[in-house]
C-alpha cells in the first residue's frame, strides 16, 4: 500500500490494527517508509501508538511529527505516558511542545518532570477516582457516571480502585471497582473500604515499586507526596512496563549492549560495543600471560594445549550458572544480607559434587586419549579447584559489587570470566609443572 502511494489505504491499514499492533508495524519500517507513514497519519496520529515504540523509533517518529502535532499528540494522552514521551526530548524541545499544551495538562507533566528519575512520581498517572468518607456508593456511582457524560478529563480513562480521602486529600482506604458495583447504593463506602493501603511515596524507585507489586499482587496502588496527600496511581500496565524494561535492560548489559540497539545506525551500534570489547581484550591478555608464564611446560607436553581450554570452559560455564541465578536473586530481593553466607556455602557445595563428578569423567578421558594416569589426576585436581572457584566467585562477586553501588548486570560477567580463566590455567599448568614435569 505503501509503495503504490495509496495514502487512503495506509489510513485505513492503520487505523483497524490495534495501537500497539500499529506502533510493532512502525518499527519494522526504514528510516524513510516510516516518515512517510507519519507525514499520512500527522493530522489523527493515534497518541497511544507513541507510548508503544520503542524509544529509538519513537525519536524519529516525533521528530516527524514536529511540534504543534507532537504537542497535540501529547495531549490526548493520559499524564503518565505523556511524561515518558517529553523526558526524552532535548530542553529546547521540551520548552516548546509544554508550551504548546493545554495550561491543565502542562501543569501535571511539570509536576512529573520535578520528579526523580525512574521513581513512583515519574511513573504515576496523575487522573485518579477520589471520593469522601462520607460518601455512600450510590453518590460514588452516580458520581462517575456523571463524569463519564461530561466528558471529565480529569478521570482516568481506565481504572481499578476508587481511593477514599480525608478533607486533607491524604487516602484512608481504597474500594476496587468489584466490591462497588456489588454492593448496594446505601452503604457508606468507609463501610466497605481496605483500610490497609501500601502507600507509595512519590520518590521510591520504579523497581522497588515493581517489587511490591509482585509481593502484593497489587492492580494499582495509591503515591503520596512528603505531606502524605494523594498525588496520583501506579496501576499494573505500568508495572509490567517497569519489569520488562528492567530485565531487558539487565540482559542487554550482561551482554554489553543497550537498549534500542536494534534500531540505531551501525556506526553507533559499532561505538557502544567497542567498549565492552575493549575490556573483554584487556581479560583475555590477562589469561594468556598466565599461559605464557607456563610456556616452557606446555613446550614439553603438547597434550596440556589440548586439555586446558577444557577447564577453563567449565569454570566459566559453570560460574556463569551460579551468576545468573545470584543476579535475578538480587534483583528480585532474594538474596541479602541475611541468607549470603548459606547461599554461598550452597554453590560451594554445589560446586564441590560437580567437580569431583567431572573430574572423573574428564580424568578418564584424558587418561584414554593420551594414556596417562598422571594426565588424568591433573586435569581431575584442576576441575574440581576451578569449580569450586566458580561457585564462590558466582555469589561473591555479584554481592560486592552490589555493596559498592555497581550494577551486577554490568560489571559481574567481566570479572568471573576473568577469575575462572586465571584459576583454571594457573591451577592446570601448576599442577602440570609439578607433578608431570
Amino acid at each position: 500500500v505503501l509503495v503504490s502511494g495509496d495514502e487512503a489505504g495506509v489510513r485505513t491499514l492503520m487505523a483497524e490494527l490495534h495501537h500497539a499492533d500499529a506502533a510493532d508495524l512502525l518499527e519494522r519500517l526504514n528510516a524513510d517508509e516510516r516518515a512517510r507513514v507519519v507525514e499520512i497519519l500527522r493530522d489523527d496520529f493515534e497518541p497511544e501508538m507513541l507510548s508503544e515504540l520503542d524509544e529509538t523509533v519513537r525519536d524519529h517518529v516525533v521528530e516527524c511529527l514536529g511540534v504543534e502535532n507532537l504537542a497535540a499528540v501529547i495531549a490526548g494522552m493520559e499524564s503518565d505516558d505523556a511524561l515518558e514521551v517529553v523526558l526524552e526530548l532535548d530542553e529546547d524541545e521540551q520548552r516548546q511542545v509544554l508550551d504548546a499544551i493545554p495550561p491543565g495538562d502542562r501543569t501535571l507533566i511539570e509536576e512529573g518532570l520535578t520528579y526523580p528519575e525512574d521513581s513512583a512520581g515519574r511513573l504515576m498517572q496523575r487522573e485518579v477516582v477520589t471520593v469522601p468518607e462520607s460518601w455512600t456508593v450510590g453518590e460514588t456511582i452516580d458520581f462517575l457516571r456523571q463524569s463519564a457524560d461530561s466528558g471529565d478529563d480529569d478521570l482516568p480513562a481506565r481504572f481499578y480502585d476508587v481511593f477514599i480521602v480525608d478533607p486533607a486529600h491524604r487516602p484512608v482506604g481504597s474500594l476496587p471497582l468489584s466490591r462497588l458495583l456489588r454492593t448496594r447504593r446505601p452503604v457508606a463506602v468507609a463501610d466497605i473500604m481496605d483500610r490497609e493501603m501500601k502507600l507509595l511515596p512519590v520518590a521510591t524507585d520504579q523497581e522497588d515499586v515493581a517489587y511490591v507489586f509482585r509481593q502484593r499482587d497489587l492492580v494499582s496502588a495509591p503515591v503520596v507526596d512528603d505531606g502524605g496527600r494523594l498525588v496520583g496511581a501506579i496501576t499494573i500496565d505500568d508495572v509490567v512496563d517497569v519489569i520488562d524494561e528492567e530485565h531487558e535492560e539487565d540482559i542487554m548489559r550482561l551482554g554489553g549492549v543497550k537498549e534500542g540497539d536494534l534500531y540505531e545506525a551501525t556506526m553507533d551500534t559499532t561505538r557502544s560495543r567497542f567498549g565492552w570489547l575493549l575490556i573483554n581484550l584487556g581479560t583475555a591478555i590477562l589469561a594468556s600471560m598466565v599461559i605464557g608464564l607456563f610456556d616452557a611446560t606446555i613446550e614439553q607436553m603438547v597434550a596440556l594445549a589440548v586439555l586446558m581450554p577444557i577447564v577453563a570452559s567449565m569454570g566459566g560455564n559453570a560460574g556463569t550458572q551460579t551468576l545468573t541465578v545470584a543476579v535475578r536473586a538480587l534483583a528480585m530481593k532474594e538474596l541479602t544480607a541475611a541468607n549470603a553466607w548459606r547461599v554461598i556455602g550452597k554453590e560451594l557445595l554445589v560446586g564441590a559434587l560437580n567437580g569431583v563428578l567431572f573430574a572423573g569423567l574428564i580424568g578418564v578421558v584424558a587418561w584414554i586419549w593420551f594414556g596417562s594416569v598422571a594426565l588424568g589426576v591433573v586435569i581431575g585436581l584442576a576441575m574440581i579447584v576451578n569449580l569450586l572457584v566458580a561457585g564462590l566467585a558466582g555469589t561473591t562477586i555479584p554481592l560486592m559489587l552490589e555493596r559498592f553501588g555497581v550494577d551486577p548486570a554490568v560489571a559481574s560477567s567481566v570479572f568471573l570470566t576473568t577469575l575462572t580463566d586465571i584459576v583454571g590455567f594457573f591451577v592446570f599448568l601448576g599442577l602440570a609443572a609439578l607433578i608431570l614435569l
